[in-house]
């Protein structure tokens, strides 16, 4: 046998092992696409984190994190302001952004990147203006906020990127802004994009077929029970389940629950949005945020479409909380920490 006849088969030998690992790392990334996102959103501190807070995030089996960094729009006004004068909490600054990134990443955590406006005293669901001029003035802002988010997902390999959040009267009346900024994303940066829709106003959204995820704020109302039991919350989520199933397909991509959560109150699966400005008032209720974060999980966990969520919301070694930490959105500490931890395992 001469050496020719020798080199054949060593060659056919890697080009058989080259392609046996191209498949598998080809379907271990199938895989790891087809796995829910079990997300958390990552409440900015003011200040540096004094220890690592990916630890407990990974105890609870998430494997995302949304990270927020807000900027403000002063009511009435055609403008968006973002840490000017260096005011901004640490977490919201791009120094802080970058660390929880970091950290997320070196603990194997994915990342959205969720830039969100806030309205003081009104709510980003309601902006509008009376004159074009002043449309062209906010947009303007609002894309200069934006590009600098994107520069930060680039250079730090941030995997998904919300283009907006519940901004019910603008994605309606100037979707063609929301048409040219996501191509001017596009145009530079490769992970995959979504926009978080108000729960009641997905279907509004123009520019689905654009984007990766369909994103909804699934604050969708229940029961207003003070204790309703899982069985009857379930039974509240099956029309809601089938509806977004259909528009799912319609539009051709997975719904993400860009956020979702429960405030650890009386009658918490009921209207949140009225919920919120008495919450104080309302008595402390464990087990009816735990009962209804299991009830949304029992729903969607084994539907194709549903592509996951980010609960709203984590804090980080405690901090940023309002005034009422017992009442909050967080499970940390409470019933519901036993229950997403359950699920995420799965």
């Amino acid at each position: 046998m001469n050496k020719s006849q020798y080199i054949i088969p060593v060659i056919s030998i890697f080009i058989l092992v080259a392609l046996s690992s191209s498949l598998m790392k080809k379907n271990n990334f199938i895989a790891n696409q087809s796995d829910k996102i079990k997300g958390l959103t990552v409440v900015a501190p003011p200040e540096p984190f004094p220890r690592d807070p990916m630890i407990e995030i990974k105890n609870v089996n998430a494997n995302w994190i949304a990270v927020i960094p807000y900027a403000f729009t002063p009511f009435g006004e055609p403008t968006v302001r973002y840490n000017q004068n260096g005011w901004q909490w640490w977490g919201e600054r791009p120094e802080g952004i970058i660390e929880t990134v970091t950290k997320a990443h070196q603990s194997q955590i994915s990342v959205m990147l969720k830039p969100q406006v806030y309205i003081h005293n009104s709510w980003v669901g309601y902006l509008d203006f009376k004159t074009e001029e002043e449309w062209l003035q906010w947009e303007s802002k609002y894309e200069e906020y934006i590009s600098t988010m994107v520069d930060i997902a680039i250079q730090n390999k941030i995997e998904l990127f919300c283009i907006g959040t519940e901004l019910n009267i603008s994605v309606v009346k100037r979707e063609k802004f929301w048409r040219k900024l996501i191509q001017n994303i596009r145009s530079r940066y490769n992970g995959k994009l979504s926009y978080c829709s108000n729960w009641d106003r997905y279907e509004e959204v123009g520019f689905w077929e654009e984007l990766d995820y369909i994103g909804i704020s699934a604050y969708f109302p229940l029961r207003e029970e003070i204790n309703p039991t899982k069985e009857s919350l379930m039974e509240a989520w099956k029309p809601i389940v089938a509806k977004l199933k259909l528009f799912s397909e319609s539009k051709h991509k997975k719904i993400l629950f860009t956020e979702y959560g429960y405030l650890s109150v009386d009658g918490c699966a009921g209207k949140l949005w009225e919920i919120e400005p008495l919450v104080k008032q309302k008595a402390v209720n464990q087990k009816a945020q735990a009962d209804a974060l299991d009830a949304l999980y029992s729903s969607f966990w084994n539907e194709d479409f549903w592509a996951g969520g980010f609960l709203w919301k984590w804090f980080p070694h405690g901090k940023g909380h309002e005034e009422y930490i017992e009442r909050d959105y967080d499970p940390q500490n409470k019933l519901a920490e036993k229950t997403i931890k359950h699920w995420f395992s799965k």
